[in-house]
């Protein structure tokens, strides 16, 4: 493949074709640590629902939590592009714990950002996650969120006419997480909205937001200044790499954790309009 040919994502039940430094359950040795924390988030959602009553704490539980999920958010992006694991099996489960973490089951975003969006973001009449309204105009923030966010599912599942393999995936788990959430509020209705409905629905809102963030306003002739960037150290270190957008872009189907380099070769061709700061309050945080 030629230094910075794109090449689409795979979906998450194939492999990808670049070598990876793995053990004999993760594709990748760095994604032991991301999914330590993601699986002792989720052990704590499971104790605090079944062992705690008293909504107070609950409610600051919950409250904690949702920063956290809104990054996993991003971690998810990134699985259903590389997958963590060998096992298609381990794969899934790990979709369970994303899907209600983030409220994105296994291959919406397969469908929607990876074979839609990464295909169609230099064509706004075509992307999936267009910025600009059918007049023309760059939509607002807060009417391109809650437009992404209300019709994201229902995009993902026309979508799946083209991948008919990819959509009994995406039905099932769809179901399946469906089945779940209505369990957990029939055995006890205040912890499983507090603890899983309401941080879902925010970290998928804030899921839809970013992808506004990372390209509203950019250019739709030159990919590297189809995205924005941002360099900071602690808001990669958070979701993963994410801000090195560009690159991820010239190459969605790249390890989160081969971003940086990646980026280090194609920077000097990255407009420096399209290089800005996280925003609150990752900004709070060190830049290093």
């Amino acid at each position: 493949m030629p230094p910075f040919e794109r090449k689409t994502a795979p979906p998450t039940q194939a492999p990808t074709r670049q070598s990876a430094s793995g053990s004999t359950v993760f594709r990748f040795t760095e994604d032991r640590l991301p999914v330590a924390v993601f699986a002792a988030l989720f052990a704590m959602d499971l104790i605090v629902f079944a062992l705690v009553s008293a909504w107070p704490i609950v409610l600051a539980w919950a409250a904690l939590s949702v920063p956290a999920k809104v990054c996993i958010a991003s971690w998810n992006h990134h699985h259903q592009h590389v997958p963590f694991f060998h096992s298609a099996t381990c794969n899934r489960l790990m979709e369970v714990v994303f899907g209600l973490q983030t409220g994105a089951v296994s291959n919406v975003w397969v469908l929607h950002h990876n074979l839609g969006h990464h295909d169609h973001y230099m064509d706004q009449s075509k992307d999936e996650s267009a910025w600009r309204a059918p007049d023309g105009r760059v939509m607002s923030s807060n009417e391109y969120t809650w437009k992404l966010a209300l019709t994201g599912y229902l995009c993902a599942f026309q979508k799946s006419a083209e991948h008919p393999a990819i959509r009994r995936t995406f039905v099932a788990m769809t179901l399946l997480h469906v089945a779940l959430l209505a369990a957990l509020v029939w055995i006890n209705p205040f912890n499983a909205v507090a603890i899983y409905i309401i941080p879902m629905l925010i970290s998928f809102v804030m899921t839809c937001r970013h992808t506004y963030d990372h390209h509203a306003g950019c250019s739709e002739e030159d990919e590297y200044a189809a995205s924005n960037n941002i360099t900071h150290r602690w808001y990669n270190i958070l979701t993963g790499n994410l801000g090195y957008h560009t690159a991820h872009h010239l190459r969605p189907g790249l390890h989160w954790s081969k971003l940086p380099a990646f980026h280090a070769r194609i920077a000097d061709k990255i407009p420096p309009e399209n290089f800005r700061g996280p925003g609150l309050p990752m900004s709070l945080l060190p830049a290093m």
